[in-house]
């Protein structure tokens, strides 16, 4: 009988110590047989479950065109095979032109329900979560990006349910430093910006003009900026934003700066915020014992690292030049009671978004009424 582990929940010096022949399984969707998968791959002793993507074949709650997708999953499958790992696998729904070949595994699948749009919300803003499958030092699993970036989308349309509805988090972006540590994956700029734009226009096609991309994970950010820079010039009669993370506003930063107990650098990655917000949602995911803070970046005026990036200068420069255990930030001075507090503002932060969301689109939309557009 096949042990199943879950690939996200772990950290990525777990990654590192895998052997590299066990198969890696990143599902399109769920409600798979797993006695079935398990006996396609020969009945290994341990098999590991990547999270599904949510959407974006036939089918699924938004359909993307084929080769979109599968360049998409491709990327995915690429980077654990750039980690060494000589068995990797998309599951699939039958009938799939992916062009993934022996790489695929085609099984009936569920869509749940809820995640289905009607039309009876085309008035509300969707909101597109997005997170990451990536390293988040000794103490977090890979999944971090993705928990708080669906916790605060979720509480968004929870608190606003007239004005907004969520949509599945897809726990797949964009990482830049993919080989520095283990575990993390990368869908690939070019390829997300692309799927991303294709989710759009499906989206607007079905007539849901008022879109919201939120990302938990910086790297997606810059891509996300540029899908909604080619979707606006595609579809003028929509209103599609994005912003930098969560808690970036001068409300979110004020909220931030009231309860932090680290300096400037404190704040990047696997640091003092994402680390009490796990330990406010998944307190079972974090090993305190195994913080190690890195607070000590190259940093000039115009280039350094904390939540809200500062500084004139953009760039790219190797992680492991500023950290060896993946960690931007003060992990240690994490607590639970401050990422509640953290969630609930971001929530909060977003709310408005999604309020001046439809100000620009009902006031745009009267505009050009008015033949003034």
């Amino acid at each position: 009988m096949a042990e199943y582990f879950s690939y996200d929940e772990l950290t990525w010096p777990e990654v590192a110590v895998l052997r590299r022949d066990v198969p890696l399984v990143l599902p399109l969707g769920s409600g798979y047989d797993l006695g079935r998968l398990a006996e396609s791959l020969g009945d290994p002793p341990r098999i590991g479950l990547l999270p599904p993507v949510p959407y974006g074949w036939r089918g699924s709650p938004i359909e993307v065109p084929e080769p979109l997708l599968g360049a998409f999953i491709a990327n995915l499958l690429d980077s654990l095979r750039e980690g060494g790992f000589t068995r990797v696998y998309a599951l699939t729904p039958p009938g799939l032109g992916l062009g993934l070949g022996a790489q695929a595994i085609r099984q009936p699948c569920e869509v749940l329900a809820p995640y289905r749009l009607g039309d009876e919300q085309r008035d509300k803003v969707v909101l597109v979560p997005v997170g990451h499958t990536e390293q988040h030092a000794l103490h977090l699993p890979l999944n971090v990006d993705t928990v708080c970036i669906e916790a605060v989308a979720q509480g968004t349309a929870a608190a606003a349910p007239d004005q907004a509805v969520c949509l599945p988090v897809m726990p797949y972006g964009v990482s830049m430093h993919a080989q520095a540590f283990a575990g993390t994956l990368n869908a690939g700029g070019r390829t997300f910006e692309d799927f991303y734009l294709a989710v759009v226009d499906a989206l607007v096609a079905r007539g849901f003009e008022r879109l919201y991309l939120l990302s938990g994970h910086g790297g997606n950010s810059s891509f996300l900026v540029n899908v909604v820079k080619y979707a606006g010039e595609r579809h003028p009669q929509a209103f599609i934003a994005t912003a930098f993370l969560y808690l970036s506003g001068a409300q979110g930063v004020a909220a931030l700066e009231k309860y932090r107990l680290s300096k400037i650098g404190g704040m990047g990655h696997a640091c003092e915020l994402e680390t009490s917000l796990m330990l406010h949602l998944r307190p079972e995911l974090v090993d305190m014992s195994k913080v190690v803070d890195e607070t000590d970046f190259i940093a000039t005026p115009n280039y350094y690292m904390d939540w809200v990036e500062g500084g004139a200068l953009v760039a790219n420069p190797p992680w492991e030049d500023d950290t060896r255990t993946g960690a931007y930030g003060a992990g240690s001075l994490a607590t639970a009671e401050h990422g509640k507090i953290w969630l609930e503002a971001a929530i909060a932060e977003k709310v408005l978004h999604v309020a001046e969301i439809h100000e620009q689109y009902m006031r745009r939309r009267a505009r050009r009424q008015a033949g003034l557009g």
